[in-house]
């Protein structure tokens, strides 16, 4: 470089130095920052094998012709259903599991809370996070469910529901934590204890009570889904997790459990999350999740031609396993056993299969399931003659899809 070159850029960064410490011109005045232009995918080359891949990265994303979303979003107090149209297998990843909130995701410092064990033990105990993860772990296979999952279905079915919206409040992980038995075993229960509140950290401060023989039964305390800490949604850093019982009951962010002889009759027990019947009674604490399937494809919106098809769904059931699922093609008409891929564990999804060739008339595709107590899906029919139109949980009913001669499918819920 020239002399004068380098005595011109001293200069330039002299006259900076001054200009940014000097105040500005007009009073309030602020520099108003440059847009940044959006990060663009790389272009899609048209043979691959000629250019050079992208590197490694930190973490992982999905092909940008892979879109699955949740849905709705943005509500404080409300809930995001699973895409269940977009996902193969039984497995839901995590970041689409279905969300309910009541009051928001809290943020929460694992360092920094507790689970605290009391009334009717020997020993009240505080637990940090790290103190439950040094416990003997287990890692099970279980669904959870919102006992309002289905509730549009029956109450207002549409034509152009998709199976997320017909049943997306539904998650099936690999989930990772420590027998609830183990946890109370160090406090130590008294015999005149049968039942447990357990509370969650959140701005509700969401509470339920449980019988105490689920505790001693599957009840598990989770840090861990699908081999990694749990999404902040889903419960970070502690959840408890009730398999095959409605999900309001696996109450999120849990920090307080406590021991008494009866339940406490929260207003998360009373006000919700009971079920009105006809008769002007209500069912209250029905906390099994009854057998239920639906098909995830072909569904709405999707439209098909004359040929074979895979009929492909899931199927689970709160009180055990799946033992069974039949698919009719002609509205209830006839069924045929679909396909179960491997074998069905208690309390947790099942997909199914059954191959059909579609000849180009009108049809309707059903599932029903069962499960190995021998307790068979009901009809919408037969659900409403039982709960009235009014029930507002524990939603179970058949449902489907109507395949029109043009071969465009739209969401049968009248079976």
């Amino acid at each position: 470089m020239k002399r004068r070159d380098l005595l011109a850029g001293a200069a330039g960064l002299i006259g900076g130095a001054v200009l940014a410490g000097a105040p500005n011109a007009a009073a309030g005045q602020q520099r108003v920052p440059s847009s940044t232009p959006p990060v663009l995918p790389p272009p899609i080359p048209d043979d691959p094998t000629k250019l050079q891949g992208a590197p490694t990265s930190q973490v992982g994303t999905r092909s940008t012709f892979v879109t699955p979303t949740r849905t709705p979003y943005g509500e404080v107090t409300g809930s995001s259903l699973t895409p269940l149209q977009d996902l193969t297998g039984t497995m839901t990843p995590a970041d689409l599991h279905f969300e309910r909130h009541h009051a928001g995701v809290p943020r929460i410092d694992p360092a920094k809370h507790t689970l605290l064990i009391h009334g009717l033990v020997k020993r009240p105990l505080v637990f940090s996070v790290a103190d439950v993860q040094r416990l003997p772990q287990v890692t099970r296979t279980y669904f959870v469910e919102c006992s309002g999952n289905g509730r549009a279905a029956y109450r207002d079915p549409k034509p152009d529901m998709t199976p997320q919206k017909v049943a997306g409040l539904t998650g099936n992980s690999e989930w990772t934590g420590v027998p609830l038995r183990v946890l109370l075993a160090e406090a130590g229960v008294e015999a005149s204890a049968s039942w447990f509140l357990a509370e969650g950290g959140d701005a509700c401060v969401m509470t339920r009570s449980i019988p105490l023989e689920k505790a001693m039964d599957d009840a598990l305390v989770v840090w861990a889904q699908n081999g990694e800490p749990l999404r902040p949604e889903q419960g970070f850093p502690l959840r408890l997790l009730l398999p095959g019982w409605e999900g309001n009951t696996n109450v999120k962010w849990l920090r307080r459990l406590e021991l008494g002889t009866r339940p406490w009759a929260t207003r998360w027990e009373t006000s919700k999350y009971t079920d009105p019947l006809p008769d002007g009674t209500a069912r209250q604490y029905s906390f099994d999740m009854d057998a239920k399937s639906i098909i995830t494809s072909p569904a709405f919106p999707r439209t098909i031609v004359k040929g074979w098809w895979p009929v492909t769904g899931l199927a689970w059931s709160g009180r055990g396993a799946i033992r069974r699922v039949e698919v009719s093609t002609d509205n209830g008409h006839s069924w045929h056993d679909a396909e179960l891929h491997g074998t069905p564990l208690a309390k947790a999804h099942v997909r199914f299969t059954h191959q059909w060739k579609w000849d180009g008339t009108e049809s309707v595709l059903l599932s029903r399931a069962t499960d190995d107590t021998g307790y068979v899906q009901p009809t919408r029919a037969a659900l409403i003659k039982v709960r009235g139109i009014g029930t507002d949980f524990h939603f179970n009913q058949i449902v489907g899809w109507r395949v029109a001669a043009d071969g465009h499918l739209f969401f049968h819920g009248e079976s």
